[in-house]
């Protein structure tokens, strides 16, 4: 027989930001469907009502577009399939897989605080579980049920998982999930609720016909209640896959309540896209001692093997030496489509495309971020202040009549590097100096920085009033 085309899924809650974690799970699955020519489907799970928001879902849809992650289907949204998930329910009921239960929060606390007491493990008891012989109590007045699963007495839940390898847990550990919320209070009698995210995630998946789920390992222990779901409805099982945290810098889990930032702020940082997947599939997965690769190459390799089962820990000067590396292979027009933005966000007009393209071709080589390229070049639009320690180190009274000298020449040279070179070696002659002495005094005026890549090509990228006013200040 064929086998099923590979479907694999990302599923964010629009609670919030697409967390780094997510990004990178969405990757690893965007990777695989590509490596095998299938499709990869993206899934907004707003079961979450009070939290979810359209600003969230935004936020997803602009992270995974500055990413490239180019999805085949979707995005679906779990709120506008309710009435799948109540059809789906009424079907187990009808074949005994699940059932309505009416205790209340109360009488669930109770069971709980009796079970500690005892020394148990706190688990549903059961107590509205259909059984043989077993004669149920009539529903109370006034309260609406939920409806929960009959997961299975005995026996074990049992996969192969992608990355941890084979895991095995006992059917006794795994108390009867709730599939569907209570209904408001208002609501007519018989109505069903929200699903919850173990129920809508396995109806989802069956239909939508996913084969691989990747999904951070923080899910292992949903995994049981969900192959047991799948099984209960007649579906073929997916793959799963559980990729480690990503820890922070400090060594704790990186996540959103921590204070992670979002993927579109890394963008907003001046990261690349190429740069920020480049690095994400390193956290977690490896292609020999491959440390840079191109998106083609990630999905040429990308076959779900090779992922790790430690946790990665966030490197943000890894991050920053392989966005380095992407800034100095990108083309000069694109940095300064970029840079002109973060130029604007600053309030600063950027002026010509033309001077942009020629100053990011001279600074890129020294900037691992687009937001310190804008820093080089916003030299030339906005003042600078000159440091005094800075000042009184390199702009000495023996410098002085010669950065004089080399104001008057500068005003009357055509303004190209070659003739600031050549007014530059005349003062030098003229006054018996070193270009290190004079050099330095240049950079600090003019761009209130003692390093800079060459001075006579950084000169050239700025107005000559620019200069010549800046060379005032002495």
């Amino acid at each position: 027989m064929n086998k099923p085309t590979v479907r694999t899924r990302i599923a964010p809650s629009p609670t919030g930001f697409l967390h780094l974690g997510t990004a990178r799970t969405a990757l690893y699955s965007w990777a695989y469907a590509r490596h095998h020519g299938g499709q990869f489907v993206l899934r907004i799970e707003d079961t979450d009502v009070e939290r979810s928001s359209q600003e969230s879902v935004q936020q997803i849809l602009d992270s995974m577009h500055w990413l490239g992650l180019d999805y085949d289907e979707g995005p679906h949204y779990q709120m506008q399939r309710l009435a799948r998930y109540h059809e789906v329910a009424e079907q187990m009921i009808a074949a005994g897989s699940a059932y309505r239960c009416w205790a209340t929060p109360e009488e669930l606390d109770a069971m709980r605080e009796a079970q500690r007491a005892r020394g148990e493990k706190t688990r549903y008891d059961g107590r509205w579980r259909p059984a043989p012989g077993k004669v149920l109590p009539s529903p109370p007045a006034g309260v609406q049920p939920v409806v929960r699963f009959a997961n299975p007495l005995h026996g074990t839940v049992a996969w192969d998982d992608l990355v941890k390898g084979p895991i095995r847990i006992a059917n006794e550990e795994i108390d009867d999930l709730v599939l569907l919320r209570p209904p408001p209070p208002d609501a007519p009698a018989g109505t069903l609720g929200v699903p919850t995210y173990n129920f809508a995630v396995v109806v989802d998946d069956r239909d939508m016909g996913i084969t691989h789920v990747f999904r951070g390992d923080e899910h292992i222990n949903n995994t049981p209640w969900q192959i047991n779901l799948f099984r209960a409805l007649g579906a073929p099982l997916p793959q799963f896959g559980h990729c480690p945290i990503i820890l922070g810098d400090d060594g704790q889990k990186l996540s959103k309540r921590r204070g992670a930032v979002s993927v579109t702020a890394y963008e907003e940082m001046g990261y690349l896209p190429e740069a920020m997947l480049n690095y994400l599939a390193r956290l977690g997965w490896s292609h020999g001692d491959d440390e840079l690769f191109t998106r083609e190459q990630m999905v040429q390799w990308f076959d779900g093997s090779h992922l790790a089962r430690s946790p990665a820990q966030w490197d943000p000067a890894k991050l920053a030496w392989v966005n380095a590396h992407y800034i100095r292979a990108a083309d000069d027009a694109r940095l300064a489509a970029l840079v002109a933005q973060q130029l604007a966000h600053r309030g600063v007009d950027a002026g010509s495309a033309d001077a942009l393209v020629a100053a990011c071709a001279l600074y890129k080589d020294r900037c691992s971020t687009v937001a310190e390229l804008a820093d080089w070049i916003g030299l030339m639009f906005v003042d600078v202040q000159p440091r005094a320690e800075d000042l009184a180190a390199h702009v000495s009274d023996t410098i002085r009549p010669a950065l004089q000298d080399l104001r008057e020449r500068f005003g009357g040279i055509a303004w190209d590097k070659v003739s600031i070179a050549a007014a530059m070696k005349e003062v030098l002659a003229a006054h018996k100096l070193k270009m290190p002495q004079l050099a330095p005094a240049v950079r600090v005026l003019v761009c209130g920085r003692v390093q800079t890549p060459s001075i006579d090509a950084v000169l050239a990228l700025f107005p000559r009033r620019t200069v010549l006013h800046r060379l005032r200040l002495i």
